[in-house]
C-alpha cells in the first residue's frame, strides 16, 4: 500500500498548498461553484473575507445573494454564469462601498461540475492617486494658461495705457477752456469718466494676470475694509437677500493692497448677489484665522504653510454645475447674461490672492449654494498709518527734459507742463535725449522719461544720466513693464516710478515732489 499512501500524501500536500495559497494570497482570491441560478463560494482568501466582513466559516458555501446587496449579487451571479457557460475569461471593474476593484474570472471544469476561480485587486488608492495627478495636471495647465494670457495682457496694457494717456490728457486740457456748466464741458467730463473706467479695466486685467504691482501691499486689518464694502453693496441688494457677518475681531494682519482686497470682496459679493437675484437668500461673510500644514497645501505647492486669514463668502443660491467648476477662474468665462458680467471677476480674485502669496478655493453643490474662501498669509509687520495729503502749489519755473517715443504723448506732456510754468525740452529718442543731456548736464532741473523705448530703455537712460550727474531727479514712466518695478527703479537712483496713464495734476504733483525733495538735499 506504499504507493497509495504516497499518493494520498501528495494529494493532501497539494490540497494544503492550494488552501494556504488562497488563504494568504496578497490579492483577493476565490473559488466558486457555479450554475445558471446561483454562484457559491468554496474557498476565499482571508483579505477577501475581511473585505466582505465575514469569517471563512461563515463564507464557505454562501451564495452571492447571501453575501452582497441584491443588485450587486445579481450582477456577479450573471457574470459568473457567463464565464463558465462560455468558457471565457472575464475582466470586470466594480465599485462596492465606495471602493473600486478590478476582477478577473476564469472557468474550471472538473468532474462534470462548473467551477470558477478568480482574483480581485483593490484599485481605490491607485484611482485616487490618478485623480490627484489629473487634478495637479489641470492646475498646471490652468496656471500656464493664465501666465500666457498675463504675458499678452502686459503687452496690451503698455500700448493701451499710452492711448489712454493721450485721450485723458488732451481731454483735461480741452476742458480747461470750457466755460463752467457748458454742454461741451459736460461731454468732456463723460469722456474722462469713460477713460477712468478704461484705466480700471486695464488694472483688472493686470491683476488677474498677476502683473499688478505687488509693492502696493501694506500690512492691514481686513475687517474694516469688509465693512466698507458692505456699506457700498447693501443699497444695491434687494430686500430678499439677507447679509450675515461673522468677522473675528482678533484676526492677524495681512499684507495686501487695500484697493485690491476691496475689489475681492466686491467681486465675490456681486457674484453671490447674482446667484440669488431671482430667489433671494442669505449672503454670508466671515473672517477667521487658521493654521495650514504642508499636507493641507498639496494642491497649492507654491504656498508656504503657516498662519492664514481666510475670507469666506457664501451664498444660498443654486450652486455651480460640476462640469464648469474647473473653468470658473478662466478669464472671460461667464454664465451670466449679456450686460451682467465680463468674466473677469473670479480671474481677478484668483490673481490678487496669488500675488498676495495666498490662494482661493470654491466649494459648491447644485441646490445647496456656493462658498468661496480666499486665504491670505498672516504677517507680523506693523500696520502703517496713512499720511494725509497736503495741498501744494503745482506750478513751477524749472527746466524739464521730457522723453517719450510716442510723439503724441511727448507733445501733450510739453503743453501740460508749460501751462504750469515749466520750461520743457522734448525728445522722442532715448539716444538723442542722452546726447542732449551730455552736452548740457546742468541745463535741466529734472528728467521725465518713458521706460519702454527702442535703442535704450528708460531705466538704462536714467542710469547713464545719473553717472553724468548723480543728483539729477528722474521720474520713470511706464504703462506696464516686467523689467522694472518701484524698488528696482529706486535702486538705480530713480526718484519716482509713475504708472501711465496719469492726469495733469498727478504728473504735476509728482514732479513738484521730486523737485522740492531735491532742493532740500
Amino acid at each position: 500500500i506504499s504507493e497509495r499512501i504516497r499518493t494520498e500524501e501528495e494529494l493532501r500536500t497539494s490540497s494544503e498548498l492550494l488552501s494556504l495559497f488562497i488563504k494568504h494570497s496578497p490579492i483577493y482570491a476565490f473559488i466558486k461553484e457555479v450554475n445558471s441560478t446561483e454562484s457559491r463560494v468554496l474557498k476565499a482568501s482571508e483579505n477577501f473575507q475581511e473585505m466582505i466582513g465575514v469569517s471563512g466559516s461563515q463564507m464557505s458555501g454562501k451564495s452571492m445573494q447571501e453575501l452582497f446587496p441584491p443588485e450587486f449579487a445579481a450582477k456577479i451571479t450573471a457574470d459568473d454564469w457567463s464565464v463558465v457557460s462560455r468558457g471565457e475569461i472575464l475582466h470586470v471593474d466594480e465599485e462596492l462601498n465606495g471602493r473600486f476593484y478590478t476582477t478577473i474570472k476564469f472557468p474550471i471544469l472538473l468532474g462534470g461540475k462548473n467551477f470558477l476561480a478568480g482574483y480581485t485587486i483593490d484599485l481605490t488608492e491607485r484611482k485616487q492617486a490618478e485623480e490627484e495627478k489629473k487634478a495637479l495636471q489641470q492646475q498646471l495647465l490652468q496656471a500656464q494658461k493664465i501666465e500666457a494670457i498675463g504675458t499678452l495682457a502686459g503687452g496690451i496694457a503698455h500700448d493701451f495705457n499710452n492711448i489712454l494717456g493721450a485721450i485723458i490728457g488732451y481731454t483735461e486740457m480741452a476742458k480747461e477752456h470750457c466755460p463752467a456748466g457748458s454742454k461741451i464741458g459736460y461731454n468732456l467730463d463723460r469722456v474722462l469718466e469713460a477713460g477712468g473706467r478704461a484705466i480700471n479695466l486695464v488694472k483688472q486685467i493686470l491683476a488677474f494676470s498677476r502683473k499688478a504691482n505687488a509693492n502696493n501691499c501694506i500690512p492691514m486689518k481686513p475687517k474694516h475694509l469688509i465693512k466698507e464694502a458692505i456699506k457700498l453693496l447693501r443699497p444695491a441688494l434687494p430686500s430678499t437677500i439677507t447679509i450675515t457677518l461673522d468677522l473675528d475681531t482678533a484676526t492677524q494682519s495681512i499684507c495686501s493692497d487695500p484697493n485690491q482686497f476691496h475689489q475681492i470682496v466686491m467681486n465675490l459679493c456681486t457674484n453671490a448677489f447674482h446667484a440669488m437675484e431671482q430667489t433671494g437668500g442669505v449672503l454670508g461673510i466671515s473672517l477667521k484665522d487658521c493654521e495650514l500644514e504642508p499636507q493641507d497645501l498639496l494642491h497649492h505647492p507654491i504656498v508656504k504653510a503657516g498662519r492664514f486669514v481666510v475670507l469666506s463668502i457664501a451664498d444660498s443660491g443654486p450652486g455651480i454645475a460640476p462640469e464648469i467648476q474647473d473653468k470658473i477662474f478662466d478669464p472671460y468665462f461667464t454664465t451670466k447674461e449679456v450686460g451682467k458680467g465680463t468674466g473677469l471677476g473670479l480671474s481677478i480674485v484668483h490673481g490678487i490672492a496669488t500675488t498676495s502669496g495666498g490662494f482661493v478655493t470654491c466649494e459648491s453643490e447644485l441646490g445647496t449654494g456656493t462658498v468661496f474662501r480666499v486665504f491670505f498669509p498672516g504677517t507680523e509687520e506693523q500696520l502703517t498709518v496713512p499720511i494725509a495729503p497736503v495741498d501744494r502749489d503745482l506750478s513751477g519755473r524749472e527746466r524739464i527734459l521730457l522723453i517719450d517715443d510716442e510723439e503724441i504723448l511727448v507733445e501733450m506732456g510739453k503743453v501740460m507742463l508749460e501751462r504750469l510754468g515749466y520750461k520743457v525740452t522734448i525728445r522722442t529718442s532715448s539716444l538723442e535725449a542722452l546726447s542732449t543731456f551730455q552736452e548740457q548736464p546742468n541745463e535741466f532741473n529734472a528728467v521725465i522719461t518713458d521706460q519702454t523705448m527702442p535703442s535704450m530703455t528708460g531705466i538704462d537712460l536714467a542710469r547713464r544720466m545719473l553717472q553724468i550727474r548723480p543728483n539729477i531727479p528722474i521720474i520713470l514712466c511706464t504703462g506696464h513693464s516686467s523689467l522694472v518695478n518701484e524698488a528696482q527703479a529706486r535702486a538705480y537712483g530713480v526718484k519716482e516710478l509713475a504708472m501711465k496713464p496719469f492726469t495733469k495734476n498727478g504728473l504735476a504733483a509728482l514732479l513738484r515732489k521730486v523737485l522740492d525733495d531735491n532742493s532740500t538735499l
